[in-house]
């Protein structure tokens, strides 16, 4: 069951913005804190940015001042919005939620499939 769908990424110039959506399924009892994080290629997974179901956020410094987090109770959504990109920015992003599903007994970590970013100099 896919519990995360992501949409948003694509091709774009240095200097250039984009922006992610994340959708959480319905099958979630309750969501703690959805956020993105990234992988280049032969890098390690990394934080990009969190927030929390309250609205506390937290962004790596490397992209502290260019991109935005922002979430969507209502609609399970959240948005990563990228602005001032680089070519370091590119990257599979992929979107992250803390939280239980009707089959957890504990709330866990969930993964959407990824979205690729490619940043051209």
């Amino acid at each position: 069951q896919v519990h995360l769908v992501e949409s948003g990424g694509g091709l774009v110039q240095a200097g250039g913005s984009l922006r992610l959506s994340c959708a959480a399924s319905r099958s979630f009892v309750t969501i703690i804190a959805m956020g993105w994080y990234r992988q280049a290629p032969g890098k390690q997974r990394e934080l990009v940015a969190t927030i929390t179901s309250g609205g506390s956020t937290n962004y790596a410094d490397s992209v502290k001042g260019r991109f935005a987090i922002s979430r969507d109770n209502a609609e399970r959504t959240v948005y990563l919005q990228m602005n001032s990109l680089t070519p370091d920015d590119t990257a599979v992003y992929y979107c992250n939620a803390v939280g239980r599903t009707r089959g957890d007994t504990y709330h866990r970590d969930y993964w959407g499939q990824g979205t690729q970013v490619t940043v051209s100099s």
